[in-house]
């Protein structure tokens, strides 16, 4: 069974930071696409990072561009997410995404990704 496991989220004040992580079993994702979003409740899920599937391409949403890093670590299969100078509009769930390997877009487009966790609640307070 394929699984997405997120973690690291929590209760944090303003301008400070938090690490999420993302741990994959059930099958390796080293050469997908993957990538991190966010949701508040009553809005649309939000695009926030995307990652190639060797690390060398990125694509970040405007909103954490400058304050967040996706990093992956192919060996651990785990997916990362850095947010520096976090703000209350960061407050969220976040969630890991993969894309099929038939794929391969770093973009930020949920329809394109296939495989999700269930996500890890960031309250970020003023």
């Amino acid at each position: 069974q394929v699984q997405l496991v997120e973690s690291g989220g929590g209760l944090v004040q303003a301008g400070g930071s938090l690490r999420l992580s993302c741990a994959a079993s059930g099958r390796t994702f080293r050469r997908n696409v993957m990538g991190w979003f966010r949701q508040v409740p009553g809005k649309e899920r939000e695009f926030v990072a995307a990652i190639s599937w060797s690390g060398g391409r990125t694509y970040y949403a405007d909103s954490v561009k400058g304050r967040g890093t996706i990093s992956r670590d192919n060996v651990k299969n785990t997916l990362y997410l850095q947010m520096n100078s976090l703000k209350p509009e960061d407050t969220a769930v976040y969630y890991c995404a993969a894309q099929g390997l038939e794929r391969g877009n770093v973009d930020g487009n949920s329809s394109l990704y296939d495989y999700w966790g269930q996500g890890t609640q960031v309250t970020v307070s003023s």
